[in-house]
């Protein structure tokens, strides 16, 4: 369970600030799917801006109010220089970047993407995600290994169902199993296009 941190800027570039915890206590840079509820609750409190700058960790991030009653955010570009993201893994393709590099971990031989929207994530690419993966242990042992993802990292392990269609399993950094995560869609939609 993630809790926030609002409070209200009296000054500067941005209407509001968000901060973010997880469950563990830990603060991290952003949430897609957070960013957007905070918007919405910000309207239900009575704000009526058609958009908001909000402060994050990972910069600004921009919510807007669509009149069909969506909300749309801009993610921002994805950072892909590995050091950037940050990782260890030694990059290996255009932009100083990580895309299905190999590393082992609990006993287990990975292809790993690192894809960074703000709070890095790692895109792992299987055949079967009942079968090739133990969700348990695998996840929490790739999120906490520091050797190669110092602030560690959110873990999408992800089966090509067809080209249009990905499934994915997110072990949330600091929160463990969750069933939405919007920057990881973002990063696996980018990983995704860039393996081909």
């Amino acid at each position: 369970m993630e809790s926030y941190l609002l409070s209200k800027l009296q000054k500067g570039d941005f209407d509001f600030t968000m901060r973010i915890y997880n469950s563990d206590g830990s603060e991290f840079e952003m949430c897609g799917n957070g960013i957007r509820c905070f918007a919405r609750f910000l309207q239900d409190l009575g704000e009526d801006a058609e958009s908001y700058r909000i402060h994050t960790l990972a910069g600004p991030i921009i919510s807007v109010m669509n009149s069909d009653n969506t909300i749309t955010v801009d993610m921002g570009e994805p950072i892909l220089d590995g050091p950037s993201v940050p990782t260890t893994l030694a990059p290996n393709s255009e932009h100083n970047s990580v895309l299905e590099q190999t590393h082992t971990c609990n006993g287990k031989e990975w292809k790993i993407s690192m894809v960074s929207m703000g709070n890095p994530h790692a895109v792992i690419f299987v055949d079967d995600l009942e079968n090739d993966i133990d969700f348990e242990t695998d996840g929490p042992a790739l999120e906490n290994d520091t050797t190669v993802f110092p602030a560690k990292t959110n873990v999408e392990f992800v089966h090509v169902m067809s080209p249009t269609h990905l499934k994915m399993k997110v072990w949330e950094r600091g929160a463990g199993p969750t069933l939405a995560c919007g920057t990881g869609t973002c990063a696996l939609v980018v990983a995704a296009i860039r393996a081909g």
